[in-house]
């Protein structure tokens, strides 16, 4: 009693302190309370003595930290000398206290924030978006001259200055910035198309202003706007919720409770209660449970919070409970109070902290790794130059002749393709643009990576596999039930906001123009009281409705959930399982309509069956799919019988099995493996079978593809390689995804997959090519070198990468063919390929070096610069290689011949008139082919020069198709994706039924026993 009264005291001082009424929650249990420190200031010698301990308790700070905030050391470069590390003294805002005043943050629903108000608000605080770190616009340029190969021509340009080789050094410089403006252009022109389309997808909010509804857009929420959040919506800001849409009251009450500080805290610590709640409600025999909040009532908003606290399961919210800034709405209808801005809310700082943190993905490693192989290849390449030069007593430098230095500047232009990165990261970025012309908002670059290689497509059915055009037939009606007052209770237990119906309460509606009846007993002054949308764990939609004086409460739902409503005879409850059986072999979706009046049983009233069709090329596609080698299964939530029945129509396939299969089968973790990979679909899924699907796909090592369009979908496209969010996706699902398609159908995928396969088509065939490129010129620069004693001139080695970045741009256009398999990077079939083609191309240099030698000249007319030939045979052959890498199963784009001819012409002339080759560089032993002093070339020369190299493509692109018919080659560094560890699958299978059996009394602690019986385990 002492200790009570002493509560009670505290409690009531609490409230009598200055400016702190309605402010504080004194529920018992909860020893912190939250002062403001921005709406009030008290006068310390105003205050008792235990005023001024409160005082303190809630100001004090840890040494070292101000009021506002605390400061942590940080170690910074120093800008003008990078290489400079410095401690400073970085302070942090105290985000636990309140950040906006607290009369901010209540706001009449009825009339909500005025315009002006909601502009001066702004100002403090900002858009209510999340947006990554603003890049520096220089920053973002220098990012072009980052990496491991553009270090490397960097390097080149310090070793031209040293040579006083100021044309390469111009050139060499020239290439550089050729790259970064072409990089830079493309992608901002290809983000300009996808941002464009994004701003269709963009969330969006109902916000109570100026005393009315209004839709706008969920960045231009301020703190204290109203806003209206129902089931299917993603929270658009952290907000305290007020009270539910439907009661007139709930306001009054909110600010009478508010008062006498009964309502739940609204910090984020409601987040952890959450949380307890859930593992309260599996506890049994506990005696010292700790005291939560008073709740109000019945939950108004149930939230998926499974993207904060990893909780599969719906979290309840109460009147004056946060919801939380991206969280999903399952069910009800309620108005909320923006709190703080998107950046400041729970999500947007756990966001920020691990923004620093991202690693490279999947591409970039690619890339890096591809980068590093050449960099150590060059290296080789010019030790083994070194060694050769001093055989043949080459200086190291010199000023008036070729020295080892020129080697290796010469060997680390073309050692390194400079255009690499930029060209792959233009390539997808140009795709993403093209994808978004075809209504595919991609989210994310690597998403096409992702979705080029997936090899098993989970869709669900309605709206994607089916034409989403839902239809009631002839409905079954209970014995002594009248039809017009089945309907009238179907449309009852409908929700009634006609600006955003779901598809089967729309029909449901309709449906009463064929019934004038039902719409004449839905005017007899019919009141809502309560309204409960669809549950997916109940399967049913729940009204409490008033008419004359009773009440009852109406139910709409899956045959069976209705059904055990009800105490109905054996004969009439068999005879309502043989018509939904019926309906179900016919392929409709059957709905039980039920109603309870107040006081009596529930009434089984009948069923609704509701048949949508199958979209007209849903089967074609899929046999699409499968000749692209995707496997399409179909998970839904329909009844086993009806969705076997789609897949007969679909031709999708009979293995279809009830989800109940997945965890509560008994298999052991390889044969529930197995099972999933060989099944058509699954019937009767929640969410967690979805996620489930997704994971053991993913332990199979399939790169699996998954089609969402609820909230409930959010885990599963989330956890999927590839998520994709088909047209009428909820925000939720929209957020949660890869890819967002904003038209219907699976074509739409199917189509996209394509065409995410040709942008990797277009960027292997370009690796190809390129890393072709740096050994050819490494191979014959180097042994000729060794064997004669001679190379190409460094002015025109840079030209010669220069035009082939210049050829090159136009690959990211150019017209692609797709495999008729998911697509792998196969980098040892990459290398292969490309050292055998670069080897050719230096034995094509080689024979017309070699042939020069002869008296005759050779293969070419024995006239001209040495150097101006092999410059335009080197030329003609490399440039000409990307029409062979790039495949034949396509004809090139105008716009990739157009930038290759252009090169070529451009090489031609360097020929016919011996730019950059006015010396003559003799050879040991020395060739008989006649120099001209003037280092022009003969047109009959430059002829015969291009006969020749077109003869030479020819050979390489024979060796080519003939390399591509190989069984063993086509596979090489090809991993296998249907390979499990069944050793491995079936111990996690075993420990996935381990449960654990709480404290009891007389029963020993924490007890394990297995949920399948004895008699599973000895079959396993």
């Amino acid at each position: 009693m002492a200790e009570q009264g002493a509560s009670n005291d505290v409690e009531r001082v609490a409230k009598q302190a200055p400016g702190s009424q309605g402010r504080l929650s004194t529920s018992e249990g909860r020893s912190s309370r939250r002062i403001s420190r921005v709406s009030y200031k008290e006068d310390w010698a105003n205050l008792d003595e235990y005023g001024k301990l409160v005082k303190y308790v809630s100001t004090y700070r840890e040494g070292g930290h101000d009021d506002e905030g605390g400061t942590e050391e940080e170690v910074k470069r120093v800008w003008y000398a990078p290489w400079k590390k410095r401690k400073v003294r970085v302070k942090h805002l105290d985000q636990d206290g309140a950040q906006f005043p607290d009369d901010w943050l209540l706001t009449d629903i009825h009339q909500g924030l005025s315009s002006g108000e909601v502009t001066n608000r702004r100002r403090r605080a900002g858009w209510n978006e999340l947006v990554s770190e603003k890049e520096n616009p220089i920053a973002k340029i220098l990012s072009y001259f980052r990496g491991p190969i553009l270090y490397v021509m960097e390097l080149a340009v310090l070793l031209a200055a040293g040579l006083d080789d100021w044309i390469d050094f111009g050139v060499i410089i020239g290439i550089l910035c050729l790259n970064a403006a072409v990089g830079w252009y493309q992608e901002k022109q290809a983000a300009d198309v996808v941002a464009s389309l994004k701003g269709d997808i963009a969330m969006r909010s109902i916000v109570i202003r100026d005393g009315r509804e209004q839709e706008i857009l969920a960045r231009e929420l301020v703190p204290g706007d109203v806003i209206i959040i129902g089931d299917g919506q993603v929270v658009p800001a952290d907000s305290r919720i007020i009270c539910d849409v439907n009661d007139p009251n709930g306001w009054e009450e909110f600010k009478t409770m508010q008062h006498q500080g009964d309502l739940g805290s609204s910090s984020e610590s409601d987040i952890e209660e959450a949380e307890d709640d859930t593992k309260e409600k599996n506890k049994e025999g506990s005696d010292d449970k700790p005291h939560k909040p008073k709740k109000r009532g019945y939950p108004l908003l149930a939230c998926d919070h499974s993207a904060i606290t990893g909780e599969s399961l719906a979290v309840d919210r109460y009147m004056g409970e946060m919801i939380y800034y991206t969280t999903g709405c399952k069910r009800g209808k309620a108005y909320a109070v923006v709190q703080t801005s998107a950046k400041l809310s729970f999500v947007g700082r756990t966001a920020s902290m691990v923004q620093a943190a991202q690693g490279a993905g999947h591409f970039e490693k690619v890339m890096d790794n591809i980068g590093t192989s050449l960099l150590i290849l060059v290296m080789a390449w010019i030790l083994a130059a070194w060694i050769g030069g001093f055989f043949r007593h080459i200086p190291i430098a010199s000023p008036r002749e070729q020295t080892l230095l020129h080697y290796t500047l010469a060997l680390l232009i073309v050692g390194v393709p400079v255009g690499l990165p930029v060209v792959t990261t233009t390539t997808m970025a140009v795709g993403a643009a093209y994808l978004a012309k075809k209504k595919a908002i991609v989210q994310k670059l690597t998403a096409i990576e992702s979705l080029a290689g997936v090899d098993v497509l989970c869709s669900d059915k309605t709206g994607t596999l089916t034409a989403n055009k839902l239809s009631i037939r002839n409905p079954y009606v209970a014995e002594g039930v009248d039809v017009d007052w089945m309907f009238a209770v179907a449309v009852l237990a409908s929700s009634h906001n006609i600006d955003s119906l779901d598809p089967i309460d729309k029909v449901t509606i309709l449906s009463l123009r064929q019934y004038p009846k039902a719409r004449e007993i839905l005017r007899r002054g019919w009141k809502t009281e309560k309204f409960q949308p669809f549950d997916p764990v109940s399967k049913r939609i729940v009204t409490i409705a008033s008419c004359d004086g009773f009440r009852y409460t109406c139910t709409k739902g899956a045959p069976k959930a209705v059904l055990q409503l009800t105490n109905c005879s054996k004969q009439t409850a068999d005879l309502y399982k043989a018509k939904a059986q019926e309906f179900a072999h016919r392929g409709f979706r059957s709905l039980g309509v039920a109603v309870q009046k107040e006081g009596e049983d529930w009434t089984l009233l009948g069923m609704l069956p509701m048949f949508d069709p199958p979209r007209e090329d849903t089967a074609q596609t899929i046999h699409e799919a499968q000749n692209l080698g995707i496997s399409v299964k179909m998970l839904t939530g329909d009844a086993l019988a009806i969705a076997k029945e789609t897949c007969k129509m679909l031709a999708l396939g009979t293995k279809v099995y009830n989800s109940d299969k997945l965890i509560h089968g008994g298999l052991s973790g390889a044969m529930a493996g197995d099972l999933v990979e060989k099944a058509d679909g699954f019937a009767e899924v929640f969410p967690e079978h979805k996620y489930q699907v997704v994971q053991m796909l993913q332990d199979r090592g399939h790169l699996t593809a998954m089609t969402g369009d609820g909230v409930n979908d959010a885990p599963s496209l989330k956890k999927s390689d590839c998520g994709i969010a088909v047209e009428g996706a909820t925000e939720a699902a929209q957020s949660a995804s890869d890819i967002v398609f904003l038209e219907p159908g699976l074509s739409t995928i199917i189509d996209s997959i394509k065409v995410a396969r040709q942008i990797f088509h277009r960027m292997k065939a370009y690796i190809q090519y390129r890393i072709a490129l740096c050994l050819h010129l490494e191979i014959y620069l180097v042994t000729s070198m060794i064997i004669i004693n001679e190379t190409i001139r460094v002015e025109l080695v840079v030209f010669l990468a220069l035009f082939a970045d210049l050829a090159t741009v136009a690959v990211a256009y150019d017209n692609a063919s797709f495999e008729l398999r998911p697509v792998q990077w196969q980098l040892p079939k990459i290398w292969f390929i490309s050292c055998l083609l670069g080897l050719l191309l230096a034995m094509g240099t080689w024979v017309v070096r070699g042939s020069m030698f002869l008296p005759s000249g050779g293969v070419i007319q024995n006239w001209g610069s040495i150097q101006e030939v092999i410059f335009l045979e080197v030329a003609l052959t490399e440039n000409w290689l990307i029409f062979i890498t790039r495949g034949a199963d396509t004809w090139p784009s105008i716009h990739l011949v157009t930038a290759i001819l252009g090169v070529d012409v451009l090489a031609t002339i360097f020929c016919l008139f011996g730019w950059f080759t006015n010396q003559t560089m003799p050879t040991n032993p020395v060739d008989k082919f006649v120099e001209t002093t003037n280092g022009w070339t003969d047109i009959v020369t430059v002829v015969r020069i291009w006969g020749y190299s077109l003869g030479v493509t020819i050979v390489i692109a024979l060796v080519y198709f003939m390399l591509n018919k190989f069984k063993w080659l086509d596979d090489l560094g090809r991993e296998k994706r249907n390979k499990g560890d069944l050793k491995i699958e079936n111990l996690l299978g075993h420990l996935a039924r381990l449960t654990v059996e709480y404290d009891r009394p007389g029963q020993p602690p924490a007890r394990f026993y297995l949920a399948a019986p004895k008699e599973e385990e000895e079959v396993e």
